[in-house]
Parts: structure tokens; C-alpha cells; sequence
């Protein structure tokens, strides 16, 4: 009975989480906020299907950066550890033209490999992501290299026991194959919550910053797992 309580206090607590970020909707702030569903359809022990849909806003959720749909098919080299994945996205970016009200509309077509590697180290766990995309954006063509270095810290650990309440903590750099070479750099910290092994969220806080500009984003994570 206790168990569940607490479990009802955490899940009305998270729920709250959520919707505190949309308060910045009546605000004049500069802090973005992404919705990202990160899907994985299990195919069998060796192969899986990717999908993924993220709405990234310029501020809270009214007025759209960025639509990004991705979607691939991964196959498990060992299981659970070592995925390599062939990958297609499609990105509209809607950019602000210089300090005016305007936008401009941008589409992409992407196609990207990757290998994702995970591993232990004592309860923390820590996943290797190495992408490569080749970007079509509308008459340009660019390539470029990404590294994800993930940390997931469980903060209620006990052997052998569920342990859903988990810090998240993320590093992801992105490198052209043409100057200039560095693109941008993605910092992120975040709590979640494990609800099932085909359910988890989170709710965190990224820093994105290129060159010469930086940017905050509030992300608010569904993973799910069919």
C-alpha cells in the first residue's frame, strides 16, 4: 500500500512536470521546448524498427522551430549492446529572417547511418551513439559526423530490484566534413521516470550552441518500446 502511494505522489509529481514548462507560454522568454517521441518496434532478436518524432519550438509551444521525422531499421550485432541502424529523416525548419518577424520554410531529406554500442560500468549505464548523415537541404548537399555520449544514473538502486526513478545526462557533438568544421555542441541534463520496460519519461533541460550563438531548450522524452 505504501509503495503505491508514493507511486501515485511520483507519477502526479511528474505530471506536473510537464505542464509547468507550457506556464512560459503567457511570458516573454527566449527558452525553446522540444516534444520528442523516440519509438522501437522489435522485430525479432536481430532486427528493429526506429521511429521518432520531435516538435521544437522557439518557445513554449506556439511557435515551431523545427518538425523532424525519423524513422530506420536497426539490426543487433550482439544482443541488446551493439545496433547498427540505415535511417531516413525528413526535417522542415522554419528560420526567423534576421531580426524581422518573418520565416522562411527550409526542407531536408535526410539519410544517415549509425552504431550504437551500450555498456556498464558498475549501476551506471552508458551508450555510444556514431552517426553519419547525408543531408539534402533543398538545393545543397552536406554531410556531417555526430558523437552521443549517454549517462544514465538509476537513483534508486538495489541489486536485483526495479529501479525506475534515473538521472539522465547527455553530451552530443556535431562535426561538418566542410568548414567551417564545427557545427554545434548539445549539453543535457534530465530526470526520468521508468514506468515499464516498454514506457519511460523525461523531463530535462539542453544547451545548444554553435560558433558564435547559443540556445535553452526544456525537452519533455516519451520513449516507447512495442
Amino acid at each position: 500500500m505504501k509503495f503505491k502511494i508514493k507511486k501515485k505522489n511520483l507519477i502526479a509529481t511528474l505530471a506536473l512536470s510537464l505542464v509547468l514548462p507550457f506556464y512560459a507560454i503567457s511570458q516573454d522568454s527566449n527558452l525553446g521546448n522540444w516534444l520528442i517521441y523516440i519509438g522501437n518496434k522489435k522485430l525479432n532478436s536481430k532486427w528493429n524498427i526506429h521511429n521518432e518524432v520531435q516538435y521544437r519550438n522557439y518557445d513554449a509551444i506556439d511557435d515551431l522551430e523545427q518538425l523532424l521525422l525519423r524513422t530506420g531499421l536497426g539490426y543487433n550485432l550482439t544482443e541488446n549492446n551493439n545496433n547498427i541502424l540505415l535511417g531516413y529523416g525528413y526535417i522542415l525548419s522554419e528560420n526567423y529572417i534576421d531580426d524581422t518577424n518573418d520565416k522562411v520554410s527550409i526542407e531536408e531529406h535526410r539519410i544517415f547511418q549509425q552504431f550504437i554500442t551500450k555498456q556498464k560500468v558498475g549501476k551506471v549505464g552508458l551508450s555510444h551513439r556514431y552517426r553519419f548523415e547525408q543531408r539534402f537541404v533543398e538545393n545543397d548537399f552536406k554531410m556531417r559526423f555526430r558523437y552521443f555520449l549517454g549517462i544514465k544514473i538509476p537513483l534508486q538502486y538495489k541489486e536485483d530490484k526495479k529501479n525506475p526513478l534515473y538521472l539522465s545526462v547527455y553530451n552530443e557533438i556535431f562535426l561538418n566534413t566542410e568548414t567551417s568544421v564545427f557545427d554545434r555542441n548539445r549539453v543535457y541534463g534530465g530526470l526520468g521516470y521508468e514506468f515499464s520496460k516498454a514506457l519511460r519519461l523525461e523531463l530535462g533541460y539542453m544547451n545548444q550552441f554553435f560558433e558564435t550563438s547559443g540556445r535553452d531548450q526544456i525537452n519533455i522524452i516519451a520513449f516507447i518500446n512495442f
